[in-house]
């Protein structure tokens, strides 16, 4: 892919090589850089993921092409991921998100939705559990993120819309596959476990936002449950 970004801090004891000169970015202090990429670009894989999975996708530049997906994903980072970044020196965070975008379209590199979708009990609560938190705390908009979350539980369970199979590729396989087939009797099952997601469950606005959109899920599928997301704006 023709995009390139290279962030190192410069903190050598010994001195260093000219990496300037080969476009690398030094900068004082790297972690409003890799907060930018956890929280935009890897939330924005886990965004695509699971919902992509589930309507039937199976290359990601295909689902990342598509309107519907371009619009939640633009909208998770632009209203709920964005809002939690400190400043990024040197960087449009606009303009990075709309790169995002493109090189998730990218053809020529081929990634597969099923790849965006494993070890997520070591992804979600590290990139995106953090953002929900920092939005609940300043009373911003949480829809997309707990749909996420949502679209993660429902796909936990191992069959996907057209009842075929799905692998899920984790170190918690098992555990959240219980966890995940337990929610159609108990919504809350799966957020229930709280070495994975703390007292979440615990918090009533982010409770009746993953509940609307697992019910959906269940209701109406994927692709219409991106829908409603989108049309409510929030």
């Amino acid at each position: 892919e023709p995009f390139a970004q290279w962030v190192l801090e410069d903190a050598f004891a010994l001195g260093r090589p000219p990496y300037e000169d080969v476009g690398v970015h030094m900068v004082d202090d790297v972690r409003p850089y890799e907060l930018m990429k956890l929280r935009l670009l890897n939330d924005g894989h886990q965004a695509l993921g699971y919902f992509a999975y589930l309507d039937g996708y199976r290359l990601v530049h295909d689902a990342a092409q598509d309107p519907l997906y371009r619009e939640f994903l633009l909208g998770y980072m632009d209203a709920e991921a964005a809002p939690t970044l400190a400043p990024v020196p040197g960087v449009d965070l606009g303009g990075y998100q709309r790169t995002l975008i493109e090189r998730f379209s990218n053809a020529a590199v081929r990634d597969s939705v099923a790849r965006l979708c494993a070890d997520t009990s070591n992804r979600i609560p590290k990139w995106l559990l953090p953002v929900i938190r920092a939005q609940l705390q300043r009373n911003g908009p949480i829809a997309r993120s707990a749909a996420v979350v949502a679209s993660w539980a429902r796909y936990a369970e191992g069959v996907d819309e057209r009842g075929e199979p799905i692998e899920i590729v984790d170190q918690l396989a098992d555990q959240l596959m219980a966890m995940a087939r337990r929610q159609r009797e108990d919504p809350l099952a799966f957020i229930a476990n709280r070495d994975l997601f703390g007292d979440l469950v615990d918090d009533r606005r982010f409770v009746e936002a993953y509940r609307f959109a697992l019910s959906s899920l269940y209701e109406r599928g994927a692709r219409a449950t991106l829908q409603a997301i989108v049309a409510h704006k929030g």
